[in-house]
């Protein structure tokens, strides 16, 4: 395949939890010889450090994009990630782009952080880019903190793409005011898709934008997956988003679904008495309890079947508002012969 074929389709590095980051790069080369634009790496506080991982696979790549889904604002200080953007930039000859997000209320609480609010996200885009366009920041006292003076270096001119990851409807037209694209979320319908398009774009409006805020999907990915994989990679992860406060409050929202639901889901034995997250510590009996508690159009927001169908359904999400599509749920060697249908439909 030739080089960016498929520009507009990415994948997940590392896909959910991992003991084997170096798996991340062979993934991107992959991912790169497959023809698809971008990967994307959802950071986590064990061995899937963005700037190490991002590193790996940009130092491997020649052509493909490498971006974070998501890190956050407040675990670095302000300067500590500048810095680590613009290495990243530079290393690639601009080919990273980094994803922001507010952060997991209850993991922020575990860490001593707050969660992000808007004003720290306006400053914080502000910083980034001031000190990527080689300016200083001085004297500031806001919402960021107390910065008395930072200056990364006057050569600096880089230009890096920043993406809101979330789906929130208030956050979505707030992306679209500040944000260069907008990462999505697994489990989003097709009414739930064009709402975010909607969303954003009145966001970019109020702003006075007229460049478009790009918009990508996030689709779970099965091909023919048996029971197992169905449990734990589509019921355990919906199953999880339910769990956390909140959360899936947004995703139904967006998808405009019974919010009485994630009521009787939670007081639900099997789900009250889950010592830990339940893509991580659910066994299959517990996971086909949950099955029932789930309703089956809140788990079909995906692509699944045989790779004819998943590619169709690949495609049909671009027609739905997303400008690109990022593959979840699965590595570039199960979703490969995906990509032979997708090109057809193109």
């Amino acid at each position: 395949m030739s080089a960016q074929e498929f520009p507009e389709l990415g994948c997940y590095l590392l896909p959910g939890h991992t003991e084997t980051p170096r798996d991340a790069i062979a993934e991107a080369q992959q991912a790169e010889a497959l023809g698809l634009g971008k990967v994307w790496l959802s950071e986590r506080f064990d061995v899937k450090d963005a700037g190490v991982i991002c590193s790996a696979a940009l130092a491997v790549t020649d052509r493909i994009k490498v971006a974070t889904a998501a890190t956050n604002l407040h675990t670095r200080h302000p300067h500590v990630l500048a810095t680590m953007c613009s290495s990243l930039h530079y290393l690639s000859s601009g080919r990273f782009e980094l994803g922001l997000a507010r952060g997991v209320a209850i993991r922020n609480q575990l860490m001593g952080l707050a969660t992000v609010t808007n004003s720290q996200m306006i400053d914080g885009l502000k910083i980034l880019r001031s000190l990527w366009q080689g300016e200083s920041v001085a004297g500031y006292d806001g919402p960021m903190g107390n910065l008395p003076y930072l200056k990364s270096g006057d050569w600096l001119d880089a230009n890096i793409p920043i993406h809101f990851v979330g789906f929130g409807p208030k956050s979505l037209r707030f992306a679209g005011q500040h944000f260069d694209g907008v990462h999505l979320h697994t489990f989003i319908t097709p009414e739930g898709m064009r709402r975010a398009r909607q969303l954003v774009d009145e966001g970019a409006d109020t702003a006075g934008r007229d460049e478009r805020v790009k918009l990508c999907s996030v689709m779970a990915t099965l091909i023919n997956p048996s029971r197992e994989d169905y449990l734990r990679k589509v019921v355990a992860r919906m199953a999880t988003y339910m769990q956390a406060p909140g959360y899936a409050e947004m995703l139904v929202a967006l998808n405009g679904w019974d919010e009485g639901v994630i009521e009787a889901f939670r007081k639900a034995p099997v789900v009250a008495n889950m010592l830990g997250s339940i893509d991580s510590v659910a066994t299959l009996e517990q996971l086909e309890e949950i099955a029932t508690l789930i309703p089956e159009e809140w788990v079909s927001a995906v692509a699944m079947g045989s790779e004819a169908e998943c590619a169709k359904r690949l495609h049909e999400e671009l027609s739905y508002g997303a400008d690109e599509v990022c593959i979840h749920a699965s590595t570039p060697d199960e979703f490969a012969g995906v990509l032979e249908h997708y090109r057809i439909l193109k």
